[in-house]
């Protein structure tokens, strides 16, 4: 029981604010072009360096659990391959929805609850490690035309730079600014939730079936992987918990945006990526169940 109140404890707030926004979005269907704006270049870096930044992120505590994230994605991305194969399905398509979760939207909010803040710097610098091999790999796995140049200059990845820099030197800005900056980074936790709600708002019955396969493989082969790797990796504790989470998460909503600008299959990642997110109601908790 104490187990079972734990996992409510942290997916009951994370599912209401997704519920809220998901209500919303069905009574007005608002436009969130200039929203993704400012959590693209002003937020999420924000978020990102002040975690890596922080007095109390230590990266060399964590390097084992970064080093087990990128072999994670990069083994879910083999095993969808095969699978793609098997199912007859463009590659370019399912693989990069496998490879990549939704750890910025409900990843993040996740771990604060279940982890606590002491351990919230390892999340974020996962959610960076995931986010650079996305924007350089993930672009090219989804079309060999991408331009990773423009996409490794954004400013989350420089964010990302700077906070790993500032991490190792140990120079930050001062107190006064750094709160002021932390506290604008940690809005974007619940506003991502409350977008990902609106999101699901897009999701149609039609769409169900070309999105089952890559809805129910992300979180499938994400766990198969990462069981055995915290095993072979000797992780424990919150560095085990924390990769098994990683895993179990849905698909990155990121991955449609660039399947929508290099025209991969748009709709059918799309309907992926939405069905995923839905679904992350039953995969979400079993990951927390394994994870704790």
């Amino acid at each position: 029981m104490d187990l079972l109140w734990r996992i409510a404890q942290v997916i009951i707030p994370v599912f209401l604010i997704v519920s809220v926004g998901w209500a919303y979005g069905r009574r007005t269907r608002p436009d969130l072009t200039t929203f993704n704006r400012i959590v693209l270049d002003v937020l999420s870096p924000l978020l990102v360096y002040t975690a890596l930044a922080a007095k109390e992120f230590r990266w060399q505590d964590h390097a084992v659990l970064l080093g087990g994230g990128a072999v994670l994605i990069l083994l879910t991305g083999l095993v969808a391959l095969g699978v793609a194969r098997l199912a007859h399905t463009q590659a370019r398509s399912l693989v990069p929805v496998v490879m990549f979760t939704n750890c910025g939207n409900m990843g993040l909010p996740l771990a604060l609850l279940a982890f606590g803040p002491q351990d919230f710097g390892a999340a974020v610098a996962l959610f960076s490690i995931s986010n650079l091999i996305h924007f350089s790999l993930g672009a090219r796995i989804t079309s060999a035309h991408a331009r990773t140049r423009d996409l490794l200059l954004s400013p989350l990845m420089v964010a990302t730079a700077l906070g790993f820099a500032s991490a190792l030197s140990g120079w930050r800005p001062p107190d006064v600014l750094f709160t002021g900056m932390r506290l604008l980074g940690e809005a974007m936790l619940p506003l991502m939730l409350f977008a990902l709600g609106v999101r699901l708002t897009l999701l149609r019955r039609e769409d169900v079936p070309r999105g089952l396969l890559g809805a129910f493989a992300r979180p499938l082969i994400g766990l198969a992987v990462a069981l055995p790797l915290a095993w072979a990796l000797q992780l424990e504790g919150n560095a085990r918990a924390q990769l098994v989470l990683f895993s179990a998460l849905p698909p990155a909503v990121m991955q449609f945006l660039l399947a929508e600008r290099y025209r991969q299959e748009p709709e059918r990642v799309a309907a992926m990526i939405l069905l995923g997110n839905a679904l992350a109601v039953v995969f979400v908790p079993l990951g927390l169940a394994l994870a704790l």
